[in-house]
């Protein structure tokens, strides 16, 4: 038996190979409907800008990205929490874009700086957002885990310091 089958047999019925399962199969949704979103919006409409493209595309993606992480990958059912649920994925969602549009800005300016075709211009502005949204990619699991998704046992207690949660 290699190692990858070893750590996959050890665990995979554990609960946090089953949360980063599911958080990455839930990631990968949420890549393919944004990136399909940005590419349709800018690639093939031309009717907004990259960075206009890039916002609405994400503020698409994060709508199912938000559900199936709560619901499917951690399990958490009833009503979401405002203020330790939905605010703070959408800060994560929120500073993601911003590395984004930063990432998708440069990749357009470079791409007709260097006389890019459109369609070229449109795969870079891709690509650019894909890695911008994978730069949180590992810090986002943590988070949820740990803190947004989390259950009552797993969070911190009032008043303890945070340095220990972590």
């Amino acid at each position: 038996m290699n190692f990858v089958s070893w750590i996959f047999e050890k665990y995979r019925s554990s609960d946090s190979f089953v949360k980063a399962f599911r958080y990455s199969v839930t990631s990968g949704v949420s890549v393919i409907v944004g990136q399909v979103v940005l590419f349709v919006l800018f690639g093939v409409s031309r009717r907004f800008t990259a960075v206009t493209s890039n916002i609405i595309a994400t503020a698409v993606s994060a709508v199912p990205a938000y559900y199936m992480n709560r619901v499917w990958a951690w399990g958490k059912t009833g009503r979401s929490h405002f203020w330790r649920e939905v605010f703070p994925f959408w800060g994560l969602a929120f500073l993601g874009l911003g590395i984004s549009i930063y990432a998708v800005a440069v990749a357009d300016a470079f791409a007709r700086s260097h006389g890019y075709t459109h369609m070229s211009t449109a795969l870079l502005v891709n690509l650019a957002s894909i890695a911008a949204f994978g730069v949180l990619w590992v810090g986002k699991f943590f988070i949820f885990n740990r803190f947004l998704f989390a259950t009552a046992e797993a969070l911190p207690e009032a008043g303890s310091d945070i340095s220990e949660a972590v």
